[in-house]
């Protein structure tokens, strides 16, 4: 059973945590997404975790009643206190949160800071590489007992 530790350190350097603070404009959050290629970012102040705001926060909540993203803050938007996990816990734990709770990004916490983002694509590709661990596993055991027979 991997952690979300592990999963994090399959990540490797983009584990680094994008985050805007609450009283910024959406559009410095929009442009964060687009830089670093993100469909989310954590909204964080003073290493706390206020919320999480998604680019689909930003259509329904702003561009889709005309307002301003250059006048609109986070804050407005986010969704605070999001629901967030631990380095120990399971994988399985964040992929049963995220399909039960349609996420597709859980925040990672430790000691009250965050330390990391879990995605849906993480949780896909930490699956991935179970399996073909298993099936590796598998095959050697199989090539080993077909060889005594």
């Amino acid at each position: 059973m991997t952690s979300v530790k592990a999963c994090l350190a399959q990540k490797g350097k983009s584990v680094n945590v994008i985050s805007v603070k609450p009283d910024e404009k959406v559009v410095v959050a929009l442009q964060l997404m687009r830089d670093n290629r993100v469909r989310a970012i954590l909204v964080v102040n003073d290493e706390k975790l206020m919320g999480i705001v998604t680019q689909g926060d930003c259509a329904i909540k702003v561009l889709l009643p005309g307002l301003d993203a250059k006048q609109v803050l986070v804050q407005e938007v986010m969704t605070a206190d999001p629901v967030s996990v631990k380095l120990d816990d399971p994988i399985e734990a964040c992929t049963g949160l995220m399909a039960s709770r349609n996420f597709r990004h859980l925040p990672v916490v430790e000691a009250g800071r965050v330390v990391g983002v879990i995605s849906i694509g993480d949780v896909v590709k930490d699956n991935i590489r179970q399996m073909g661990q298993q099936i590796g596993f598998l095959e050697t055991y199989i090539k080993g007992h077909s060889a005594a027979l």
